[in-house]
């Protein structure tokens, strides 16, 4: 863990020089070109004439922010979380007790019930944390009080309080707790919009409990979405963050916090070079609503939608393969109301640019249930808009042949059929059953017992109409794939 330590460091130190380097040649080359043109000097006044070049700064120089003094005056305002509690553990997962993977919880003294049964076991953990308001209220994770019991709050100055959970939002793993204490130091918030990939950050934590640990990089990147947190637009940046660091503010090089690091990508449990951050702007409208209300309620739109690549891009007509395209519409749910259709290339809300899927979600996330919000989709290659009054989210919530001819006989490989009236019950949707596929069908990943339900937004009721549709596309189509429960957009290239 030292080595990962000095990375902050030999990065400065690489850019300083990269910098230095730079410049200088910049400075010689401008030099050398004042030398052709200007007439035949002494030696005296050409000495004149560099010394003022050679106080000047070099070009391309980069000089990071004053850490130090952000550190030392918003320092203090950042602090170690201490939560200790209870989680309940199956017998079979009770790796507290060496004979358990043995006897499976029939040994005696051990847990009675067998392996199903389940008890309560002692967790403890630590975080970071950071003051928002002189009179104790603080922001961390979600997941740094999950099963909390006790919540512990130590100050730089190594005063220890005592703190309550007021609230906090699983979905976007923000929480706020507070102590009771006043007149304490606070950060300054910042803008999130300002923040541009290349800028410098700073974090303050408590990384396996070491206190206010200071580590410095860069934005890598930003409204990064991540597989199992779509709904938040993360801030990706190179500081070393782990385990302790979870909670803690994301200053930038004006001393402003700017995100609450939360995750980071690893395969060793250590930090690796990613690290992500809650934008603060998510964070504080989350922190309003817990404040006011004790609770967070999540705004819903009711779509599944999945990223646009080339090919479906080439298959919708689209200018580039950018937007978010609707896979299914949820049956009475905001999207279906406004009349949003599978198939549909959602590219802005409220004019703002929907560039993935990750950015639908993220704008729903942070809308208002009953809100409503203007939709530019991109249909039957047009653009068109539509108006949703948005719900809430609750807790729960190719060229074909038919079956006759052989798969090898259409462009696509497929060999369909009609559902019979007992499968369409069963499945809760109309389309056309595959019986085989090889070729560019399979080669796309499309298996059978798939239900194919449209192809480049045109309904498949029939072998004839999938047909049609084929003959009016180009070299990629988009299948609309129902598999199981779910469905999704697969696109295959038959030219």
């Amino acid at each position: 863990m030292k080595n990962k330590t000095l990375y902050p460091t030999r990065l400065a130190l690489a850019l300083l020089a990269a910098g230095a380097i730079g410049g200088a040649g910049v400075t010689a080359a401008v030099g050398s070109a004042h030398a052709q043109n200007a007439p035949q000097a002494t030696q005296a006044q050409q000495q004149q004439q560099q010394a003022p070049q050679q106080a000047q700064p070099a070009v391309g120089t980069v000089t990071p922010p004053n850490f130090a003094q952000i550190t030392r005056e918003y320092g203090p305002a950042v602090v170690n979380i201490s939560v200790s509690g209870l989680r309940k553990v199956s017998a079979a997962d009770d790796d507290d007790n060496p004979l358990a993977q043995f006897f499976g919880g029939q040994f005696p003294g051990m847990m009675p019930g067998g392996p199903n049964a389940t008890r309560e076991v002692p967790v403890r953990g630590e975080g970071s944390g950071f003051i928002i308001s002189p009179d104790g209220v603080i922001l961390t994770n979600a997941h740094v009080v999950k099963d909390a019991k006790e919540v512990v709050v130590k100050m730089t100055d190594r005063r220890e309080y005592h703190a309550k959970v007021l609230g906090a939002d699983p979905q976007t793993d923000v929480a706020v707790i507070k102590i009771d204490a006043k007149n304490l130091p606070v950060v300054r918030i910042g803008d999130v919009n300002a923040l541009s990939v290349g800028d410098w950050v700073l974090a303050i934590g408590s990384p396996y409990g070491l206190e206010n640990t200071a580590t410095a990089g860069i934005v890598s990147a930003k409204g990064r979405s991540l597989p199992d947190d779509t709904s938040v637009p993360f801030i990706q940046t190179d500081v070393a963050v782990n385990p302790g660091n979870s909670g803690g503010p994301l200053f930038n090089d004006r001393g402003q916090v700017v995100g609450i690091n939360s995750q980071i990508y690893t395969r060793t449990g250590g930090f690796q070079g990613l690290s992500f951050s809650i934008p603060i702007d998510v964070a504080y409208k989350i922190k309003d609503q817990i404040l006011a209300h004790g609770k967070v309620e999540h705004a819903k739109l009711g779509v599944m939608a999945q990223e646009v690549n080339q090919d479906l891009a080439d298959s919708f007509k689209l200018d580039s393969p950018t937007g978010a395209l609707i896979a299914n519409v949820e049956k009475g749910s905001a999207a279906e109301k406004a009349g949003v259709k599978p198939g549909d290339v959602v590219r802005e809300i409220d004019g703002r640019a929907i560039v993935s899927s990750g950015d639908l979600a993220a704008v729903i996330n942070l809308a208002t249930p009953g809100q409503t919000i203007k939709l530019d989709v991109w249909r039957d290659g047009k653009h068109e808009t539509l108006t949703a009054t948005l719900g809430t989210l609750s807790k729960s919530d190719a060229v074909a042949s038919d079956g006759t001819q052989g798969p090898s006989q259409g462009k696509l490989g497929l060999a369909l059929r009609r559902l019979t009236p007992d499968e369409r019950e069963q499945a809760d949707t109309d389309g056309l059953l595959v019986q085989q596929a090889s070729g560019p069908a399979a080669k796309a990943g499309i298996q059978r017992g798939d239900v194919i339900l449209s192809v480049n937004g045109v309904a498949a009721r029939s072998v004839e109409q999938v047909r049609e549709a084929l003959t009016k596309a180009g070299k990629t189509v988009a299948l609309l794939v129902q598999r199981g429960d779910s469905k999704i957009f697969v696109p295959v290239q038959i030219g």
